[in-house]
C-alpha cells in the first residue's frame, strides 16, 4: 500500500506541474482533472471514502465544468471554433489517459488486494467531516465560500460583453 501511495503522489504532482506549466487551457483542464482524482485516491487510501467522492464529485465534476464554462463565456470569437478542434486532437488525451489508467490500476488493486482498512487507522465518516468543517474551521470554510463566489464575479465582469446603452430618449436624437 505505502508504493501505491507514492505512485498515487507522484502521479498527483506531475499532473499538477503540467496543469502549471501548459499554455492551452483545455491542456491544463485535462491535467487537473488528472490531478483531482489522484488526490481522490490518495482520501480513499487514507480512509476516507467520504472526501474521496466530495473530491471527484466537487472538484473533478463542477469546477472544472465551471472553468469550462469560463473558457466558452470569454471565447467570443468565430475564428475559435477552428483552434477548438485542434485542441481537442486524439494526441492531446494521451498524457492524462495514461496518467488515469494507472489510477484506475491502483484503485483497483487497493480494493482487491486486501479486505482491511488501506492506510489509515480508522474509517472517517460523513459526520466527522462535517463536525470538524462546521466546528474549529467554519472561518476557514465561509472565508473560501467568499473566495470562491469573488472569483464567480470577477469571470462574469471579465467575460461580459461592453455594449454602448443608448437610452430610449436618446436614440432618436443619434438618428
Amino acid at each position: 500500500m505505502t508504493m501505491s501511495f507514492y505512485i498515487t503522489s507522484l502521479i498527483a504532482i506531475v499532473a499538477t506541474i503540467m496543469v502549471i506549466t501548459r499554455y492551452n487551457m483545455i491542456h491544463a483542464l485535462l491535467y487537473l482533472v488528472v490531478s483531482f482524482l489522484a488526490v481522490a485516491v490518495i482520501f480513499f487510501m487514507l480512509g476516507a471514502p467520504f472526501m474521496a467522492a466530495l473530491e471527484v464529485i466537487i472538484y473533478a465534476g463542477a469546477i472544472v465544468v465551471l472553468i469550462i464554462f469560463v473558457i466558452m463565456m470569454l471565447n467570443l470569437k468565430e475564428e475559435s471554433v477552428e483552434q477548438e478542434r485542434k485542441w481537442f486532437s486524439k494526441n492531446i488525451w494521451i498524457g492524462p489517459g495514461i496518467l488515469s489508467f494507472i489510477l484506475l490500476g491502483e484503485l483497483v488493486y487497493i480494493l482487491v488486494s486486501s479486505g482491511t482498512m488501506p492506510l489509515g487507522s480508522t474509517m472517517v465518516d460523513a459526520k466527522a467531516v462535517g463536525i470538524s468543517l462546521y466546528g474549529p474551521y467554519i472561518i476557514g470554510v465561509e472565508l473560501s465560500g467568499l473566495l470562491l463566489m469573488a472569483g464567480i464575479v470577477g469571470a462574469y465582469h471579465l467575460g461580459r460583453q461592453r455594449r454602448k446603452v443608448v437610452h430610449r430618449f436618446l436614440e432618436r436624437a443619434e438618428e
